[in-house]
Protein backbone atom coordinates (compact mmCIF):
# COMPACT_ATOMS: atom_id res chain seq x y z
CA UNK A 1 0.00 0.00 0.00
CA UNK A 2 1.34 3.40 -1.00
CA UNK A 3 0.46 6.53 0.96
CA UNK A 4 1.75 9.84 -0.33
CA UNK A 5 2.07 12.55 2.29
CA UNK A 6 2.91 16.08 1.22
CA UNK A 7 4.89 17.97 3.80
CA UNK A 8 7.19 20.89 4.33
CA UNK A 9 10.95 20.50 3.86
CA UNK A 10 11.18 21.29 7.57
CA UNK A 11 9.88 17.79 8.26
CA UNK A 12 12.26 16.05 5.84
CA UNK A 13 14.17 13.13 7.33
CA UNK A 14 11.58 12.40 10.05
CA UNK A 15 9.95 9.01 10.50
CA UNK A 16 6.19 8.74 10.14
CA UNK A 17 5.49 8.90 13.88
CA UNK A 18 7.83 11.85 14.34
CA UNK A 19 6.34 13.55 11.29
CA UNK A 20 2.75 13.34 12.58
CA UNK A 21 3.95 14.58 15.98
CA UNK A 22 5.48 17.51 14.13
CA UNK A 23 2.17 18.13 12.34
CA UNK A 24 0.24 18.17 15.62
CA UNK A 25 2.79 20.49 17.19
CA UNK A 26 2.24 22.90 14.30
CA UNK A 27 -1.50 22.74 14.88
CA UNK A 28 -1.07 23.47 18.58
CA UNK A 29 1.22 26.38 17.70
CA UNK A 30 -1.42 27.88 15.39
CA UNK A 31 -4.10 27.53 18.08
CA UNK A 32 -1.75 29.20 20.56
CA UNK A 33 -1.18 32.05 18.09
CA UNK A 34 -4.95 32.60 17.88
CA UNK A 35 -5.25 32.60 21.67
CA UNK A 36 -2.35 35.03 22.11
CA UNK A 37 -3.74 37.40 19.47
CA UNK A 38 -7.15 37.53 21.15
CA UNK A 39 -5.77 37.53 24.69
CA UNK A 40 -3.28 40.34 24.15
CA UNK A 41 -5.92 42.46 22.42
CA UNK A 42 -8.33 42.03 25.33
CA UNK A 43 -5.68 42.65 27.99
CA UNK A 44 -4.28 45.78 26.33
CA UNK A 45 -7.81 47.11 25.83
CA UNK A 46 -8.56 46.59 29.52
CA UNK A 47 -5.28 48.21 30.59
CA UNK A 48 -6.00 51.20 28.36
CA UNK A 49 -9.31 51.93 30.13
CA UNK A 50 -10.95 53.24 26.93
CA UNK A 51 -12.92 56.41 27.37
CA UNK A 52 -10.80 57.87 30.16
CA UNK A 53 -8.85 60.01 27.67
CA UNK A 54 -8.29 60.50 23.97
CA UNK A 55 -5.04 58.56 24.21
CA UNK A 56 -6.78 55.59 25.81
CA UNK A 57 -8.38 54.73 22.47
CA UNK A 58 -5.04 54.59 20.66
CA UNK A 59 -3.74 51.28 22.10
CA UNK A 60 -7.24 49.80 21.81
CA UNK A 61 -7.54 50.57 18.11
CA UNK A 62 -3.96 49.60 17.28
CA UNK A 63 -4.14 46.29 19.16
CA UNK A 64 -7.38 45.45 17.36
CA UNK A 65 -5.78 46.34 14.03
CA UNK A 66 -2.42 44.60 14.31
CA UNK A 67 -2.57 42.09 17.15
CA UNK A 68 -6.00 40.75 16.25
CA UNK A 69 -7.15 41.54 12.71
CA UNK A 70 -3.79 41.35 10.93
CA UNK A 71 -2.94 38.09 12.68
CA UNK A 72 -6.30 36.49 11.93
CA UNK A 73 -6.26 37.77 8.37
CA UNK A 74 -3.06 35.81 7.70
CA UNK A 75 -3.79 32.74 9.84
CA UNK A 76 -7.02 32.43 7.88
CA UNK A 77 -4.99 30.63 5.19
CA UNK A 78 -3.14 28.37 7.62
CA UNK A 79 -3.35 24.68 6.56
CA UNK A 80 -3.35 23.76 10.26
CA UNK A 81 -6.83 25.15 10.74
CA UNK A 82 -8.71 28.35 11.51
CA UNK A 83 -11.66 29.23 13.77
CA UNK A 84 -13.55 30.41 10.69
CA UNK A 85 -15.80 27.90 8.98
CA UNK A 86 -14.81 28.72 5.40
CA UNK A 87 -13.26 25.80 3.55
CA UNK A 88 -13.35 27.15 0.00
CA UNK A 89 -10.45 29.44 -0.84
CA UNK A 90 -12.80 31.94 -2.47
CA UNK A 91 -14.62 32.48 0.82
CA UNK A 92 -11.33 32.83 2.70
CA UNK A 93 -10.09 35.42 0.21
CA UNK A 94 -13.24 37.51 0.63
CA UNK A 95 -12.99 37.32 4.41
CA UNK A 96 -9.28 38.21 4.14
CA UNK A 97 -10.19 41.36 2.21
CA UNK A 98 -12.79 42.31 4.83
CA UNK A 99 -10.36 41.76 7.72
CA UNK A 100 -7.62 43.74 5.99
CA UNK A 101 -10.04 46.61 5.48
CA UNK A 102 -10.71 46.50 9.24
CA UNK A 103 -6.95 46.64 9.85
CA UNK A 104 -6.61 49.88 7.89
CA UNK A 105 -9.77 51.38 9.41
CA UNK A 106 -8.81 50.54 13.01
CA UNK A 107 -5.19 51.65 12.51
CA UNK A 108 -6.21 54.96 10.93
CA UNK A 109 -8.66 55.55 13.80
CA UNK A 110 -5.92 54.80 16.34
CA UNK A 111 -3.56 57.25 14.65
CA UNK A 112 -6.33 59.86 14.64
CA UNK A 113 -6.82 59.52 18.40
CA UNK A 114 -3.07 59.81 18.96
CA UNK A 115 -2.85 62.98 16.86
CA UNK A 116 -5.83 64.49 18.69
CA UNK A 117 -4.36 63.55 22.07
CA UNK A 118 -0.99 65.16 21.30
CA UNK A 119 -2.66 68.27 19.92
CA UNK A 120 -4.67 68.68 23.13
CA UNK A 121 -1.62 68.11 25.36
CA UNK A 122 0.58 70.17 23.01
CA UNK A 123 3.20 67.45 22.82
CA UNK A 124 5.42 67.01 19.73
CA UNK A 125 4.54 64.48 17.05
CA UNK A 126 6.88 61.72 15.82
CA UNK A 127 9.21 62.25 18.76
CA UNK A 128 9.84 58.57 19.59
CA UNK A 129 10.98 55.45 17.78
CA UNK A 130 7.58 53.90 18.43
CA UNK A 131 5.76 56.72 16.65
CA UNK A 132 8.15 56.58 13.68
CA UNK A 133 7.77 52.82 13.42
CA UNK A 134 4.01 53.21 13.70
CA UNK A 135 3.83 55.61 10.77
CA UNK A 136 6.05 53.31 8.74
CA UNK A 137 3.88 50.31 9.60
CA UNK A 138 0.69 52.11 8.62
CA UNK A 139 2.22 53.24 5.31
CA UNK A 140 3.44 49.69 4.61
CA UNK A 141 -0.02 48.33 5.42
CA UNK A 142 -1.67 50.66 2.92
CA UNK A 143 0.91 49.77 0.24
CA UNK A 144 0.40 46.07 0.93
CA UNK A 145 -3.36 46.49 0.52
CA UNK A 146 -2.70 48.21 -2.82
CA UNK A 147 -0.50 45.27 -3.83
CA UNK A 148 -3.36 42.95 -2.92
CA UNK A 149 -5.58 44.79 -5.38
CA UNK A 150 -3.03 44.00 -8.09
CA UNK A 151 -3.89 40.31 -7.66
CA UNK A 152 -7.25 41.11 -9.23
CA UNK A 153 -5.57 42.41 -12.39
CA UNK A 154 -2.53 40.19 -13.07
CA UNK A 155 -2.61 40.77 -16.84
CA UNK A 156 -2.09 44.49 -16.43
CA UNK A 157 1.21 43.88 -14.64
CA UNK A 158 2.19 41.11 -17.07
CA UNK A 159 3.03 38.78 -14.18
CA UNK A 160 1.74 35.29 -13.52
CA UNK A 161 -0.75 34.90 -10.62
CA UNK A 162 1.58 32.51 -8.70
CA UNK A 163 4.39 35.06 -8.85
CA UNK A 164 2.05 37.85 -7.72
CA UNK A 165 0.85 35.70 -4.83
CA UNK A 166 4.46 35.07 -3.82
CA UNK A 167 5.21 38.80 -3.84
CA UNK A 168 2.01 39.56 -1.92
CA UNK A 169 2.73 36.93 0.73
CA UNK A 170 6.36 38.03 1.10
CA UNK A 171 5.41 41.69 1.47
CA UNK A 172 2.66 40.68 3.90
CA UNK A 173 5.24 38.91 6.06
CA UNK A 174 7.43 42.03 6.04
CA UNK A 175 4.45 44.15 7.11
CA UNK A 176 3.59 41.73 9.91
CA UNK A 177 7.15 41.66 11.22
CA UNK A 178 7.27 45.46 11.08
CA UNK A 179 3.99 45.60 13.00
CA UNK A 180 5.41 43.19 15.59
CA UNK A 181 8.47 45.40 16.09
CA UNK A 182 6.17 48.41 16.50
CA UNK A 183 4.04 46.60 19.08
CA UNK A 184 7.14 45.49 21.01
CA UNK A 185 8.50 49.06 20.95
CA UNK A 186 5.23 50.21 22.55
CA UNK A 187 6.11 48.08 25.59
CA UNK A 188 8.97 50.50 26.26
CA UNK A 189 6.74 53.59 26.28
CA UNK A 190 6.32 55.55 29.51
CA UNK A 191 2.59 54.74 29.59
CA UNK A 192 3.03 50.98 29.28
CA UNK A 193 5.95 50.73 31.71
CA UNK A 194 3.95 52.73 34.27
CA UNK A 195 0.96 50.41 33.77
CA UNK A 196 2.66 47.00 33.60
CA UNK A 197 5.68 46.14 35.74
CA UNK A 198 7.77 43.19 36.85
CA UNK A 199 7.57 39.71 35.32
CA UNK A 200 4.26 40.52 33.63
CA UNK A 201 6.02 43.19 31.55
CA UNK A 202 8.45 40.60 30.18
CA UNK A 203 5.52 38.34 29.31
CA UNK A 204 3.88 41.15 27.33
CA UNK A 205 7.21 41.82 25.64
CA UNK A 206 7.71 38.22 24.48
CA UNK A 207 4.17 37.11 23.65
CA UNK A 208 3.79 39.09 20.37
CA UNK A 209 6.85 37.27 19.02
CA UNK A 210 5.14 33.87 19.05
CA UNK A 211 2.41 34.64 16.47
CA UNK A 212 5.11 36.27 14.32
CA UNK A 213 7.10 33.02 14.33
CA UNK A 214 3.98 30.99 13.49
CA UNK A 215 3.09 33.28 10.59
CA UNK A 216 6.68 33.28 9.32
CA UNK A 217 6.60 29.47 9.35
CA UNK A 218 3.22 29.43 7.58
CA UNK A 219 4.31 31.71 4.73
CA UNK A 220 7.73 30.14 4.18
CA UNK A 221 6.26 26.63 4.17
CA UNK A 222 3.53 27.68 1.74
CA UNK A 223 5.99 28.98 -0.85
CA UNK A 224 9.03 26.75 -0.41
CA UNK A 225 9.25 23.71 -2.74
CA UNK A 226 7.52 20.68 -1.28
CA UNK A 227 8.41 17.00 -1.52
CA UNK A 228 6.57 13.76 -0.87
CA UNK A 229 7.37 10.73 1.18
CA UNK A 230 6.00 7.29 0.30
CA UNK A 231 5.30 4.45 2.68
Amino acid sequence: MRVDVEYSPVGEGLGMSEFWLYVWMRRVAVIAAHVIAVGLTVLISLLSRPGTSLFSWHPVCMSIAYLLCLTEGILLFSPEGTPFCFKARKGKVRLHWFIQALVILAAATGVGFMIASKNVSERPHLATWHSLLGVGTLAATVLQAACGICLLFPKLLKLSPPRLKLYHATCGLVVYLLATVTVVSAMFSDWFQATVKGVVWYAFLLLPLFPALVIMNQITNAYLPRKKITT
